[in-house]
């Protein structure tokens, strides 16, 4: 079964995130879903994942969002990862700046709702302070790539 580690590339994880407001980061994101190889067509992705903030956020509270798109901008499901310390204001319903934002990108042929149980398999486990922790604190990317390993998709 595949992993959330999977997904993520090691050149798709950004420990120093300094974009500073939502659209920016988004780009950003997109640019590292790039490395991944997953990248067809950079602007239909951005546009995707914007469309999909218009019709509500993807910021959840607690220092983490996880926007998401489903379109042709990619030929296979792929994530990218990015820490801020400074966190990034994702319209949070807590109010909280995003610390940790996860971008998962899938093809719009994508069987049923792959990218709704990747984000189940992410908030299941980012709702535990704990791991949030383990995140915040992993200094490489591949400490990043452990932590996610044992979350299945």
């Amino acid at each position: 079964m595949a992993t959330i580690a999977d997904l993520l590339a090691e050149g798709s994880i950004d420990l120093s995130l300094s974009a500073g407001n939502k659209n920016d980061t988004i780009e950003r994101m997109v640019d590292l879903i790039g490395a991944s190889g997953a990248l067809v067509d950079r602007d239909v992705l951005i546009k995707a994942v914007r469309a999909r903030e218009d019709v509500g956020t993807t910021g959840l509270g607690d220092g983490i969002a996880i926007p998401h798109g489903k379109c042709d901008g990619v030929d296979r499901p792929a994530l990218a990862f990015a820490c801020s310390d400074e966190g990034v204001d994702w319209g949070a319903p807590d109010g909280s700046l995003a610390n940790l934002v996860f971008l998962i990108a899938v093809p719009a042929a994508a069987a049923g709702n792959e990218h709704l149980r990747i984000l189940a398999s992410l908030a299941r486990n980012l709702v535990k302070a704990d791991f949030r922790n383990r995140l915040m604190s992993a200094s490489t990317p591949q400490e990043i790539r452990a932590v996610l390993e044992g979350i299945s998709v």
